[in-house]
């Protein structure tokens, strides 16, 4: 084998997975086809949810300033992220190349094996195995093999088609335009404006440069093989707002459409799909790149788990089972969003309902939950805790040596018992996967009273930084729950 894990595609996807795979110790290769990142930017930002999962890995500080906000919308409608309390803002400020040369950074630091250049051809399950047929950089053809492989290829994956998974959905219906652009002064709309004809967008990204967004209603869904020319969209834009931005230098332009598809499956045999390999949508609220990092920080334990032969490969079900909800929810709600965006004055009255809604603090934490990532639960078993299957929140934590946190504690990609009463028995109970799993004995400091962490004795934190088990509050013990999620104990006793 040329390694355990070969990953198709070095976009914030395929990174972060092999950065995960490689933070558990798991050799990684990573091909991608492009000799040199594009230094464009689609994605901009993260949500709160992918604020917390970098700052899991100690890695917020790599991408140094950054221009954080509360402010968020649904579909255009203004929200407060405030209301959810998480540790983080979003950011808004970070453009999509900085965030894979970050990711880049981390990965190689880490060990793994980019090559770029490196175009994928062909594909084979073998059953016990992958192979990849590529062209190299010199131009000749090869064949890789690995344990397994994961598509993290973009919308039109090759993986994808060639596994046969099906990727079921709806076609796009119009085409929109996306360009970064310098030399004009434009009011920033970050969360859009409508007009009779459309939508546009407008967003500062800093020296004298606007990402502007322009939707067009009735411009037809076309397949580019090449941007549209700057006039194209600068004509859009003025048919729209009646303002002239011809004279602007355009930095980069783009087109998209509002395709909606979610794959069937997220592991076929020895071929697993992550990010928009997996999903495609309408960028509402920039969800995409962040849901597929967080595929990424899903699957990346569990792998490497089963690739170190310490859980079983069932364990892979799980990745499916979990992110796979998820994906239709994207789905659901970028949808939501887009009628909302992009329909015309027969919308309005739907909007306006949805606005007074949202003036309700449970809809408001709803919708806000939704779009930032935080309302993720996965079913980890049943329990009367809250915590139960949600992102551990922020804690802080002080031991009789050192002061840490429930986030800095994931830094190294592990498991994590935080033992906060310094039970014995519990950490007895626990030492036959000490090679997996960090007991840690510390005091809270500054719990709410009234939230979910008050009165609890004990949490297991999976390495995606999800609440496994609680104490007390989880209705199964502590072995089955540590046996699910990380294989079998060392000392069968324990059991």
């Amino acid at each position: 084998m040329d390694a355990s894990v070969i990953v198709a595609g070095a976009g914030p996807t395929g990174l972060a997975l092999a950065a995960e795979l490689r933070l558990a110790g798991v050799d990684v290769i990573v091909v991608e086809r492009l000799a040199e990142p594009t230094g464009e930017s689609r994605g901009l930002g993260f949500t709160i949810r992918t604020m917390e999962v970098f700052d899991q890995r100690g890695l917020l500080p790599r991408f140094g300033d950054m221009v954080t906000s509360n402010a968020g919308h649904f579909g255009g409608l203004p929200m407060d992220f405030g209301i959810l309390g998480s540790n983080h803002q979003a950011a808004k400020s970070v453009p999509q190349h900085v965030t894979e040369a970050v990711l880049e950074e981390w990965a190689t630091e880490l060990g793994v094996d980019l090559r770029r250049g490196t175009e994928l051809l062909a594909l084979r399950d073998t059953g016990d195995g992958v192979e990849i047929d590529v062209r190299d950089p010199a131009g000749e053809r090869q064949t890789l093999t690995a344990r397994w492989l994961v598509g993290c290829d973009g919308g039109r994956s090759l993986v994808r088609k060639a596994i046969g998974s099906e990727f079921p959905g709806t076609a796009a219906t119009l085409e929109m335009y996306l360009a970064d652009i310098r030399g004009v002064d434009l009011e920033p709309q970050l969360i859009g404006k409508t007009y009779p004809g459309g939508m546009v967008m407008v967003g500062p990204l800093g020296d004298g440069v606007n990402r502007i967004i322009v939707c067009e209603r009735g411009t037809p869904p076309q397949r580019r093989d090449a941007p549209p020319p700057y006039a194209q969209v600068a004509a859009a834009w003025e048919r729209l707002t009646g303002i002239d931005i011809s004279h602007a230098e355009p930095v980069w332009v783009s087109a998209f459409g509002d395709a909606t598809r979610l794959v069937t499956e997220y592991r076929r045999g020895r071929v697993l799909l992550a990010g928009d390999a997996a999903h495609i949508h309408l960028p509402a609220g920039g969800q995409g790149m962040n849901t597929g990092i967080q595929d990424a920080v899903n699957l990346g334990w569990k792998l490497a788990a089963v690739v170190r032969g310490t859980a079983p490969e069932a364990l892979l079900d799980t990745y499916h089972d979990e992110r796979h909800p998820v994906g239709q929810r994207l789905m659901m709600n970028t949808r939501a969003q887009g009628l909302l965006f992009l329909g015309g004055p027969e919308v309005q009255p739907l909007r306006d309902v949805i606005g007074e809604l949202l003036t309700h603090e449970e809809v408001a934490r709803h919708l806000s939950g939704m779009v930032s990532g935080l309302e993720i639960r996965y079913d980890v078993g049943t329990g009367t805790n809250p915590l139960l299957g949600l992102r551990m929140p922020h804690l802080e934590l002080v031991s009789d040596t050192a002061k840490t946190s429930s986030t800095a504690l994931l830094h190294a990609g592990r498991g994590i018992l935080l033992d906060l009463e310094d039970n014995a028995e519990l950490r007895r109970r626990a030492a036959g996967w000490t090679d997996r799993v960090d007991l840690v004995t510390a005091a809270p400091h500054g719990v709410d009273p009234a939230g979910p962490l008050a009165g609890v004795s004990a949490v297991l934190v999976r390495p995606d930084g999800h609440v496994a088990w609680v104490a007390p509050g989880s209705h199964h013990d502590l072995p089955m729950a540590l046996g699910r999620w990380f294989g079998p104990s060392r000392h069968e006793s324990d059991r």
